[in-house]
């Protein structure tokens, strides 16, 4: 957006919302928080942890000397090598203590591939007793430390060793969503030779788990009120807005949390905000809370500040006291204390689980699909036909979007089978459907077999429904809501719903399509769309909302939360972005967002 915006409701939004999202902490301040710190928003950091067992031995005298290698699969096949673990000596059984920590991507899919060696090479430049000492330690895999100076030994010559040089013992491979997605986040995999066509002897398993690196799971929820504050504006009251900031040891402060502007008011109540305690450290930490009057110009004035850490703020929640704000003098000792006041009217500190917490404790990702069957499109039959299947394979943005989407949602549904429904076309028995099953089976009978079955229905359907219009969304959102519903009111329901409409053309229905999309807002369900071709997509940007205000119906009710993401192809195309990152990167939040509105928690048996 680049810091521009056109109206004054656009520019409130910049600084904290007028319309928040549910997580209270989307927007400009925690971004900069997690980039100065060197975090991204986008990803995870796990850490892989490994064991194998009844390894081949490759050794005559003794047993083998084991040693994995772990990569991650780029374009191409190319291998780039994340990390390696020490050497266990004589030991078909390995528990390995390093760990390799990555980046989980939900958006993408991660191959890794993980090859284990029997190491050969002697440790040049390690004395024998201190190699007999750390091959003691090693072997004896009942103890569960290790003296760090002989880790640090055998780690420091493992990663300088010649894989080349040594003797290969088998390889396994995986996409890091499969690991995530396990119960308890364990993996195992046999071992097989690069070999083909070779006699398959069994070469052994290994164990990956990951863990989750998370610093701290609890966050507090607070509730700010102001009183009496300072008016800054002459002709009508000030637009207060709080910024929180943590003080940091070299004297400056990084900015966590801001909260929405209130219009008008000097006595103004907040929405809560959620805090972790990656962000403010610990309860003790220095807190600065600024308040401010909020200017179109971007230039705010300045209203007053205090310093309180969580626990100051706890105590006033407690005593239900107010605090005072003050103006800072450069004269020590003489800053203005005001009659302005701030009050906590919430504290609430609970624990707050992470995307992985559920998923791998056994919550599904439910993937379905609608494609536009509509007539602009163009005729199936002629290349230049936005449905026209290639007999090359080369595939179209219809069949890109399935793939490319599908690939990654695919991991996180445990049955792999998808509704998939197709809108806008005229079906075998001549009435025009805007909700119709892409497989021709009967109502109640729209589930297809993974990726491929998608893709080999969306090309049959090809065949056998002729494109017609207009370009209703609202019928199959209503579908897809129905079954989040369903699924809603079973008992101890573990389903959340992603809804794939790929379309060429701009909604008639937008406020029908509204409508549904605020009707469905507080049901497990997300939508993404996907615009291909070259029509005008203003019409989507309404119903994605990440620049506006929140979604409101016909009868005025205002979505609970968001829930639709837009990507154009051709924007997508042009940049270095796949279509799958820029449309799944809300989508974790959006999950959260909903489990939380809910307070539901992960699975407590599977749960670790």
């Amino acid at each position: 957006m680049g810091g521009c915006f056109s109206d004054v409701k656009g520019a409130k939004e910049a600084v904290g919302g007028v319309n928040q999202k549910a997580t209270n902490n989307n927007n400009d301040a925690v971004d900069f928080f997690y980039t100065s710190q060197g975090f991204q928003p986008l990803f995870t950091r796990v850490e892989l942890s490994f064991s194998a067992s009844d390894l081949l031995d490759m050794d005559i005298t003794s047993k083998s000397d084991p040693m994995l290698v772990v990569y991650a699969k780029k374009g191409g096949g190319k291998l780039e090598e994340l990390g390696r673990t020490e050497v266990i000596t004589n030991c078909l059984n390995p528990e390995w203590i390093e760990k390799i920590n990555m980046a989980f991507h939900f958006e993408i899919v991660q191959p890794l591939v993980f090859q284990v060696y029997d190491i050969d090479t002697t440790y040049h430049g390690v004395s024998t007793k201190e190699s007999s000492k750390s091959e003691s330690i090693l072997v004896d895999q009942e103890k569960t430390t290790l003296d760090q100076t002989h880790k640090q030994i055998l780690l420091s010559k493992s990663k300088t060793l010649k894989l080349k040089d040594q003797d290969f013992i088998g390889e396994a491979s995986c996409n890091l969503s499969e690991i995530v997605t396990k119960q308890n986040r364990s993996l195992t995999l046999k071992l097989q030779s690069k070999r083909e066509n070779t006699v398959q002897r069994n070469l052994g398993s290994v164990t990956i788990h990951a863990e989750e690196t998370v610093a701290s799971r609890n966050v507090v929820k607070i509730s700010f009120r102001c009183s009496r504050l300072d008016n800054k504006d002459v002709f009508s009251k000030s637009d207060p807005f709080l910024r929180v900031s943590r003080m940091v040891e070299t004297g400056g402060s990084i900015p966590i949390c801001k909260t929405e502007v209130i219009d008008n008011n000097l006595n103004p109540k907040w929405n809560p905000v959620s805090l972790n305690f990656q962000q403010f450290g610990s309860k003790e930490t220095p807190l600065v809370i600024e308040c401010f009057d909020f200017n179109r110009s971007g230039n705010h004035a300045f209203i007053g500040k205090m310093q309180k850490s969580i626990a100051d703020l706890e105590k006033l929640y407690n005593e239900r006291k107010g605090a005072n704000f003050v103006v800072p003098s450069k004269r020590r000792g003489q800053d203005k204390i005001l009659k302005s006041q701030l009050f906590v009217d919430q504290y609430i500190e609970k624990e707050q689980f992470s995307f992985i917490d559920y998923i791998s404790s056994g919550f599904d990702l439910n993937f379905m699909v609608a494609i536009d069957f509509t007539a602009s499109n163009g005729n199936p039959q002629q290349p230049d036909s936005l449905h026209y299947i290639n007999a090359s394979g080369r595939l179209n943005a219809y069949q890109k979007a399935i793939m490319e989407v599908g690939e990654v949602i695919q991991f996180y549904d445990s049955d792999k089978m998808f509704p998939a429904w197709g809108f806008g076309g005229t079906v075998q028995s001549g009435a025009l459907s805007h909700c119709f099953n892409l497989n021709g089976g009967a109502p109640g009978c729209s589930e297809v077999e993974g990726v491929e079955g998608i893709m080999d229905a969306y090309a049959s359907a090809l065949h056998t429904v002729r494109l017609s219009g207009p370009t209703l969304f609202g019928p199959v959102i209503n579908m897809a809501a129905q079954m989040a519903t369903e699924s809603l009111s079973s008992y101890n329901s573990t389903k959340y719903y992603v809804l794939l409409i790929i379309t060429d053309g701009i909604v008639t229905d937008l406020q029908e399509s509204i409508n549904a999309v605020v009707n469905a807002s507080d049901l497990p369900l997300s939508i993404l769309i996907v615009g291909v071709g070259g029509a005008d997509f203003s019409g989507m940007e309404v119903l994605d909302a990440d620049s506006g205000p929140r979604l409101r119906s016909s009868t005025g009710r205002v979505a609970a939360r968001d829930i639709v993401q837009f990507v154009p192809m051709r924007e997508v195309q042009r940049g270095q972005i796949s279509v799958v990152q820029a449309l799944l990167e809300e989508l974790p939040d959006q999950f959260l967002s909903f489990m939380r509105s809910r307070d539901i928690k992960p699975i407590p048996s599977n749960f670790s």
